[in-house]
């Protein structure tokens, strides 16, 4: 039986930029690419040199440490690049589009598969990156069989797209991509959503909804309040719109990764969706749609987990979102004795506090360098977990282990303390601090 659960803790940002629930025009990127950097501890290996010929679902490159993981093209055409940064490591795999879109026949087994064939259509034709495993936020062991499987049907970031409006016509393909999926675990496949979603009807799921500011959205937060994580168990997560793409690929037995991604922030002109396909370029969906009145900031994703891009990038994997926001180059001299009132204020410190529904242009300007890093409660305000934010961190610094587990790292990745980076005013890097403590603690337990 559903139930609603409200999350207290937390904090929305307002911020100025939100899109309007219409699907804009843009031009089809003609260069699309594929980035190992988005798959933490992945160490790649290439299947593919410069001037191959690809099609869809075409094999690009494999985990090291999986070799059944594949990760493949996302369009036909040729691999124009195998960008390399220090040590020759692999940075992005490039492709240029023909436009035809043709993909690798998938068709074997998409007819009432069972687990295992399941399992090897999703790994053969590159889905199986968007299972990820917890806990440590890595990508799924297709060896394992997870307690349960978590999916969040809405996002709660700032400016984050409407998953009822982006996948209003996609109702069927994720209802095959749950069914498919509820195979892959003995145990429970949960929904979490809010309340009124179209999705509401999806069946073979356990149905909860969630109310309340960020992070409600976030899977983790959801897990936290309905089954948490113990040690020695492990679970997937996965998201609405790869259940799309995976609903498809069962249903034609193609591969097909076309979306609508959110354009959003301050800088654009006129917030709105567009239709993508995963990988593109974001210069055919950003160009001459930003204010370009002063220095910019590209974000994939959203202004508290993302990463900035230039122009020319591509989008992330996992992203459904652009976000462009200032950069912030100017300092205001003793801007911290000014009254505030066009400054967002997580606390009370300014007088824009009384004036919860406004909206804010925010920069990326750190306001300052790295502090003390001090007790404090500011973390505890924006966790709904019932864990020791700060007592973990510093267990992270100094490398103990045994600290790090009765503290709860097994339950928490960086999405889930993203606004912990937001309000710490002692600037600590908490994102970057808590994979570090993640990345020990899967070399300890290898």
């Amino acid at each position: 039986m559903s139930k609603t659960i409200r999350i207290r803790k937390g904090l929305d940002i307002k911020l100025k930029g939100k899109p309007e629930l219409s699907v804009g025009d843009a031009t089809l990127a003609t260069q699309y690419a594929i980035k190992p950097s988005d798959f933490p501890g992945l160490t790649p290996k290439l299947s593919v040199k410069a001037d191959d010929i690809v099609k869809v679902g075409t094999p690009l490159f494999y985990d090291k440490a999986q070799p059944e993981v594949k990760f493949t093209s996302p369009v036909s055409g040729k691999v124009v690049a195998i960008n390399r940064g220090e040590r020759r490591r692999i940075m992005e795999v490039e492709i240029k589009s023909d436009g035809k879109f043709e993909s690798e026949d998938f068709s074997t087994g998409t007819k009432s598969p069972d687990r295992e064939t399941i399992k090897q259509n999703l790994l053969n034709s590159g889905l199986w990156p968007f299972i990820i495993q917890r806990p440590f936020g890595v990508i799924a062991n297709a060896t394992e069989t997870p307690r349960d499987i978590f999916i969040s049907g809405f996002d709660s970031s700032p400016l984050a797209p409407n998953f009822d409006f982006t996948l209003a016509d996609n109702s069927s393909e994720i209802q095959a991509g749950i069914d498919a999926v509820a195979k892959l675990t003995d145990g429970k496949v949960y929904l979490s959503l809010r309340e009124g979603s179209k999705f509401s009807s999806l069946k073979g799921v356990e149905l909860n909804y969630f109310d309340g500011p960020h992070p409600s959205g976030n899977v983790g937060i959801q897990m936290h309040k309905l089954a948490p994580l113990n040690k020695g168990e492990l679970v997937w997560t996965i998201d609405i719109q790869a259940l799309a793409f995976i609903g498809r690929l069962l249903t034609t037995g193609k591969l097909n990764f076309e979306k609508i991604v959110a354009l959003t922030g301050s800088e654009v002109e006129t917030p709105k969706y567009y239709k993508t396909v995963l990988g593109a370029n974001i210069k055919s969906i950003v160009e001459g749609k930003t204010t370009k009145v002063g220095n910019e900031r590209i974000i994939s994703g959203n202004v508290l987990t993302g990463s900035q891009l230039e122009e020319d990038s591509s989008l992330g994997f996992y992203n459904n979102q652009i976000t462009v926001i200032p950069e912030g180059d100017s300092i205001t001299p003793f801007g911290w004795i000014a009254p505030g009132f066009k400054t967002f204020s997580a606390g009370k410190t300014f007088v824009s506090k009384l004036f919860p529904r406004k909206e804010y242009v925010v920069d990326a300007n750190l306001n300052g360098g790295e502090r003390a890093f001090v007790i404090s409660e500011q973390y505890e305000k924006v966790i709904p977990m019932d864990i020791l934010p700060v007592f973990l961190l510093k267990s992270i610094i100094v490398n103990d282990i045994d600290k790090m587990e009765q503290l709860g790292i097994y339950e928490v990745i960086e999405e889930d303390m993203a606004l912990c980076d937001f309000v710490c005013t002692s600037k600590i890097e908490v994102q970057e601090l808590l994979r570090k403590g993640i990345s020990t603690m899967i070399k300890e337990l290898a």
